[in-house]
């Protein structure tokens, strides 16, 4: 019997370690059709990242100024996304540009997976979404960082210098993401949160989370500080949802 109980303890440590070290993200370097569909996507959104003030990142060049331009207008055309993956084929895309932006995510694997793990163990009256590994893809276009919180992937911009925006360190960035697809179904659909209000919610949950461990993460300074009054401890993220539907309530009634 003793061993018996020797035996299972070792299992449920070695279960608990394995899980521990389980990697959570697939990190990729895109190939140049990937890099075209991304300056796409982000040439077809111009207007929505124009009217929120995005700093964003896209190749130089009159053609880039002239799909920018067709794109605010509404007159984008097929041919137009021909001509620029042929110009993101033939002139721009460098997959050593990747590299040291490959090799520094690389580098902060363990805590990746440590931050995410700890989410993992927490129990929310609300759910969050999670995904068992998060395929994140590098790109040297587009805002920063997105996410598609049906696939649990993840997009991060980097630089051939291997720098990304913001942080120095793009943990903050990747577990931004990984909050966003966490929090979207639930929270921000369920409750119809407008973009302001999402970031505020992502970058608090973060913020209040993983202070210690993610010590430069920052709030953006949206122009809203509502939340900020409501929910101030990590403790209280159990209350989220109940805060944000009190939080839009007035909203929703005024809507009607």
């Amino acid at each position: 019997m003793k061993h018996f109980i020797r035996t299972l303890t070792l299992s449920i440590l070695l279960f608990s370690y394995q899980s521990e070290s389980a990697n959570r993200i697939n990190l990729k370097i895109p190939n140049a059709v990937m890099e075209s569909e991304q300056v796409w996507r982000t040439i077809q959104d111009i207007s929505f990242f124009e009217e929120n003030n995005y700093q964003l990142n896209l190749p130089q060049g009159p053609l880039i100024e002239r799909l920018k331009k067709a794109s605010r207008e509404e007159t984008l055309k097929p041919e137009d996304y021909t001509k620029l993956k042929a110009f993101i084929q033939d002139e721009i895309y460098n997959q050593e540009d990747y590299r040291r932006g490959y090799e520094k995510i690389h580098e902060n694997t363990n805590l990746i997976n440590k931050l995410v793990n700890e989410i993992s163990r927490t129990q929310y009256p609300w759910h969050f979404k999670e995904f068992e590994t998060y395929q994140v893809n590098l790109t040297l276009y587009g805002p920063g960082g997105s996410y598609n919180a049906d696939e649990g992937s993840i997009l991060i911009l980097t630089t051939p210098e291997g720098q990304f925006k913001q942080y120095n360190n793009p943990t903050n960035t990747i577990i931004h993401e990984v909050t966003h697809i966490g929090v979207h179904q639930s929270i921000i659909d369920k409750h119809q949160v407008p973009h302001v209000l999402k970031e505020q919610i992502v970058d608090t949950f973060v913020f209040l989370h993983f202070n210690a461990e993610l010590p430069n993460y920052k709030i953006q300074n949206l122009g809203d500080e509502n939340l900020s009054r409501h929910l101030k401890t990590k403790r209280g993220l159990l209350n989220l949802e109940d805060i944000i539907e009190k939080m839009m309530a007035p909203k929703q009634k005024s809507g009607r």
